[in-house]
């Protein structure tokens, strides 16, 4: 029999276990937030809390990042992802380490049926993608949350039993040096698909199996391929299913292989067939190493909501859909930083409680619509019935010569950051802002990031606004959590930072170019999405604004 090389195993970071005081104290101490599971989700929100200056008590059952036996899992990192990582102090460790691209290609049989270049409407900083393991972005997020110093981080530390009371939850939990009860005012479940608390709760997922069946096959080759990301939607070395090819960081190669409905995962994930496949697309005399063989399946679900008192569900705890977009790890990453702000602002008394409630108004429409997008991907491609196979393909017949036919074909529509819907505390709906570069009156250069990473507040961008406009404003916001921030106008704009005139930013924002625009307001949270666009802004108009956008006039 053929023998197959493997690279050497991934030497992933394990981190002491460290007794916790309550193993030794009789009383049930609380605290204000607890997070459980450390994945993307879980880390990035005690990061972005870190990052604010708010503690919280992080558990986690394992000692180290990723899965052991060096499994790629998530790999693609979208533009708002990477900008959220920018806030947090990781993206230069991202971005040095992983693999930028923004173009794919997608072929049928062995035609290219059309190309695309994602950074054509990018105005960030961050790239549209950057492909990296998802074990190295979780690496990096706790090397930075022990940096940070704020976050008491509990490695082999089991949640055994959850109970909401009226005030808080109640956790036990078992560790390797016994067992203790704490409880918080706040608990977030970041524990992932299969969440145990969820259960214990009695919570509804709506879970709906998918009969698609997928091998991945992490190697590394001799010779190296394109740097982009290439999709067969029929794959002629793969029986006219459909494959995915990327390449990911350390010169790893993530090719996925969709197999028959009824395969035996055992079997296609023996090194001789998945050495077979890689021959069959690349040739007989293609050098390579597995570094990582696996099937997988997987299984939708939504929560109807994504908070339950004082438990809130973020990540794969609270939504888990196709992974064909990468919107999945991507959306429990927007998921920590909608969710982080709000935590903090609350905690600190500087805004109203509905604030959190704000989170599930937003972030449950956003993963009902990615379900919605990455269920339509999977059934083009995996046709259920005879119709759905002709109609894909007159599709991609009319892609290769049509350009209008070409967004209809379905690999994927990439993640993207979702709008918000009109709400009692987004008046006018919300949309990402994306990471402009920016340069301050003096000429020193900034970003949109760099503005919003030091401490929790809004953004106040007013267009020009007059001497008296910006003494009475700062007036009306003194205790209100917002920078106040002139963009264009006099050199001094009579004691507010000033940004240069920016005609990129305006549109992005929202707002026209013109003297008519001078005086123009945008509101921009935490987490980087537009509150609200004020034409002919006052100071009693920007404190109102903001006044809504934090709940502090929603009833108690």
């Amino acid at each position: 029999m053929e023998t197959f090389a493997f690279a050497p195993a991934y030497e992933l970071p394990a981190w002491p276990f460290t007794p916790p005081p309550e193993l030794d104290s009789p009383k049930v101490v609380r605290h204000p937030i607890v997070i459980v599971g450390a994945g993307p989700s879980g880390l990035t929100l005690a990061c972005d809390l870190a990052q604010r200056g708010v503690s919280a008590v992080l558990l986690d059952e394992d000692d180290t990042v990723g899965v052991r036996g060096a499994s790629s899992r998530g790999i693609c990192y979208a533009q708002k992802s990477l900008e959220i990582f920018e806030r947090l102090g990781i993206y230069e460790r991202v971005a040095a380490k992983g693999i930028t691209w923004s173009f794919g290609r997608t072929f049928s049989g062995d035609e290219e049926v059309y190309n695309f270049n994602l950074q054509a409407n990018s105005v960030s900083r961050q790239p549209p993608f950057i492909n990296l393991q998802q074990f190295y972005v979780e690496w990096f997020l706790v090397e930075r949350i022990l940096e940070l110093g704020v976050t008491d981080l509990r490695w082999k530390s089991r949640v055994t039993r959850v109970q909401q009371l009226a005030d808080g939850v109640r956790l036990d939990i078992e560790t390797p040096a016994g067992s203790y009860t704490i409880e918080a005012d706040r608990l977030i479940d970041a524990t992932g698909a299969n969440s145990a608390i969820r259960t214990q709760l009695g919570i509804e997922a709506h879970a709906s199996r998918s009969t698609d069946r997928w091998c991945i096959s992490d190697v590394r080759f001799k010779k190296p391929l394109p740097t982009e990301r290439w999709t067969w939607v029929d794959a002629p070395f793969n029986e006219g299913r459909g494959v995915w090819q990327h390449l990911m960081a350390d010169g790893v190669w993530r090719i996925d292989y969709q197999m028959p409905e009824d395969c035996d995962t055992a079997y296609i994930s023996q090194p001789e067939v998945a050495g077979a496949r890689l021959r069959e697309q690349l040739g007989p005399d293609v050098e390579f190493e597995f570094v990582w063989i696996g099937p997988y399946g997987y299984r939708d679900h939504l929560l109807d909501s994504f908070r339950h008192g004082r438990v809130f569900f973020i990540g794969d705890a609270a939504h888990v859909v196709s992974p064909f977009g990468a919107r999945g790890g991507n959306s429990g990453i927007q998921d920590a930083a909608n969710l982080g702000w709000k935590l903090a602002l609350v905690a600190q008394g500087r805004a109203g409680d509905a604030l959190l409630d704000s989170y599930d108004a937003e972030r449950q429409p956003a993963a009902r619509e990615n379900l919605q997008v990455t269920s339509r991907s999977a059934r083009f491609l995996a046709p259920r019935s005879p119709a759905e196979h002709t109609l894909r393909r007159a599709v991609v017949a009319l892609a290769a010569r049509h350009p209008f036919a070409r967004a209809l074909v379905n690999t994927g529509r990439m993640s993207v950051a979702n709008a918000y819907p009109v709400a009692p505390l987004l008046p006018e709906g919300g949309c990402t802002v994306q990471n402009l570069p920016l340069r301050w009156a003096d000429g020193r250069e900034t970003t949109l990031m760099r503005l919003l990473a030091d401490g929790t507040q809004c953004i106040g961008l007013w267009f020009a606004p007059t001497r008296e406009q910006a003494d009475a404003a700062r007036e009306a916001t003194a205790s209100l959590p917002l920078r106040l921030v002139a963009v264009g106008g006099e050199s001094d704009n009579h004691g507010l930072l000033t940004l240069q005139p920016d005609d990129t930013l305006a549109a992005h924002l929202g707002i026209g170019i013109g003297i008519d625009d001078r005086g123009s307001f945008a509101l921009v949270r935490p987490d980087a999405y537009r509150a609200a666009v004020l034409a002919n802004a006052t100071p009693t108009t920007i404190a109102a604004a903001l006044r809504t956008a934090l709940a502090l006039d929603a009833a108690p």
